[in-house]
């Protein structure tokens, strides 16, 4: 998989989505059956969404008979963690206890949350003191 290019639209990242859980490569009618099960776009927009995330190389597409099939260039794993410190970065100056606290800010936390959390970070430190 390549690198993340850039962030995507929403209606460009529900295309990837249904590209990343499923399995590639698929037809536009495909694509359009799973994009169509929760918000109606016209073939036409498809079209264009595809062809857009063609042109910021997040897609591949390769010809069969008459019909064109889309495979994703970047992964799904790739595509979050770049989002995923974007959004750490910008909104939260790169604080994971800020970003925490905001998560949890007016909803009450319960103990299986904070272990988890907890046990998340000691696995984090073990796997920094191993390298």
């Amino acid at each position: 998989m390549k690198k993340v290019p850039c962030r995507l639209p929403d209606s460009e990242l529900d295309i990837m989505l249904v590209l990343w859980h499923n399995k590639p490569p698929m037809s536009r009618l495909e694509i359009e059956r799973i994009v169509n099960e929760k918000k109606t776009l016209a073939p036409t927009t498809i079209l264009s969404l595809l062809s857009r995330l063609e042109k910021k190389s997040f897609v591949a597409v390769t010809k069969e008979g008459k019909n064109n099939l889309y495979a994703p260039l970047v992964s799904e794993q790739d595509y979050q963690q770049k989002e995923s410190h974007s959004m750490l970065e910008r909104l939260y100056g790169n604080s994971l206890k800020n970003f925490v606290n905001s998560l949890y800010q007016g909803k009450h936390m319960d103990q299986s949350d904070i272990r988890e959390l907890s046990d998340f970070l000691k696995e984090m430190e073990q796997n920094l003191e191993e390298h």
